[in-house]
């Protein structure tokens, strides 16, 4: 059997993901040979321009939406931005609250709080201790005065897929939009804008392994958001400024490779994950799975290990060259526990001892089967090292 040292194990797909070979083929010549301005009116620039309308294009098929819908980006930070932002800084005269949940990812939640020093009402719903959203509490906080109501679709910590059709629903009851982070479900679940009742999108190419860089939102036709950066007129002039043509024609052939492979990765990347979970809780005591067991993306999975910490943890499993994270990339470093983990309710001790496992298309079964040979291996060194006692 090949050894650990032969090979890297990476479970850490909702971080990002390897760069399809596929992909990186497709891009190629637009990082060499094709390097025209997609502005330009040349045909070097046309070339870049169609390559460009072209990834628009893949993109919409896969949300079954209208090319026009999509504004590029340079990734989901900046998507959430521009809808949270976007949204309520253009409708701010009529309309000056925000609902999110305690559980957005940093790209919505630090928005929210530049919102709130200007001025504006940001409201925040709970979720419950699986990790979902409370939907009679969401009813009961969306006014008249509501704005935006922004739910992400999948939570990139636990994987819990939240209700994002009644959410959209409730929302446009009281003459609210509805914005869904879907960085973490795009590629991996059926999105469909008009069938959710989602006027904004927000997506991102690097987490289906499509390159960093590039990203886009998709804004109902209609909806009108104000612009934050001033320039040229690229994207409707919603998104100034030269777009990145190599990481766009990326993120379009990344799109429609996710969308032919979804059906059969969901079935096959599911089974690799349950095999991960059974096995760490029968060869392993005192660990606890986060999330809702059902309402859970399939590539996903939290645990939390007993009297350990979980960034100890993933250094010492980092040395056996298996990389996983003990929570969304964008907080790494951070000394807190997870946001998330404590909105549910999870105690600050076992929130500090969560590693989450993201699986994804070049996962192996053999990379679980030495994962679950090591792990268990290195949880008892590291339990006993800190109490003195075999665990």
């Amino acid at each position: 059997m090949e050894t650990l040292k032969k090979m890297e194990i990476y479970l850490d797909y909702n971080s990002t993901t390897p760069l399809d070979p596929l992909v990186l083929k497709a891009m190629q010549p637009y990082l060499s040979q094709h390097f025209g301005n997609p502005s330009s009116f040349h045909r070097a620039g046309q070339v870049a321009r169609h390559a460009v309308e072209e990834a628009r294009e893949k993109i919409a098929d896969v949300l079954q939406v209208e090319p026009g819908d999509i504004i590029f980006t340079s990734g989901g930070t900046e998507s959430d931005n521009l809808a949270v932002k976007g949204v309520l800084e253009e409708r701010g005269e009529k309309r000056r609250s925000l609902v999110i949940s305690s559980i957005e990812h940093q790209a919505v939640l630090h928005p929210a709080l530049n919102l709130e020093k200007k001025g504006y009402t940001i409201k925040v719903v709970p979720v419950n201790k699986n990790g979902l959203v409370d939907v009679q509490k969401l009813k009961e906080i969306i006014t008249e005065d509501t704005a935006l109501v922004s739910l992400m679709h999948v939570n990139n910590e636990t994987g819990v897929i939240q209700p994002i059709e009644e959410a959209a629903k409730l929302a446009h009851d009281k003459g609210a939009l509805f914005h869904t982070d879907a960085v973490q479900s795009f590629g991996k679940l059926v999105m469909r804008p008009e069938t959710v009742g989602a006027d904004l999108v927000s997506l991102s190419a690097h987490k289906i392994c499509g390159p960093k860089g590039a990203g886009a939102l998709y804004i109902r036709k209609g909806v009108k958001i104000k612009s934050l950066t001033q320039g040229g007129h690229q994207e409707k002039n919603i998104r100034p400024g030269t777009e990145n043509v190599s990481a766009i024609v990326g993120f379009g052939e990344a799109a429609a490779l996710a969308e032919k492979l979804r059906a059969e990765e969901a079935v096959r990347v599911k089974k690799l994950r349950d095999k991960l979970e059974q096995g760490i809780e029968k060869s392993i005591s005192g660990v606890t799975v986060n999330g809702d067991a059902k309402k859970r993306i399939y590539n996903t999975l939290n645990v939390s290990f007993d009297a350990l910490d979980g960034e100890t943890l993933l250094m010492n499993l980092d040395l056996k060259n298996i990389f996983v994270s003990t929570g969304s990339a964008c907080t790494a470093g951070s000394v807190e526990p997870s946001h998330v983990l404590l909105a549910m309710g999870i105690s600050e001790v076992l929130a500090r001892a969560a590693i989450r496992f993201t699986l994804g298309r070049f996962t192996s079964d053999k990379e679980i089967d030495l994962t679950l040979a090591e792990l268990p291996m290195v949880v008892q060194r590291l339990r006993q090292a800190s109490t003195g006692k075999k665990k």
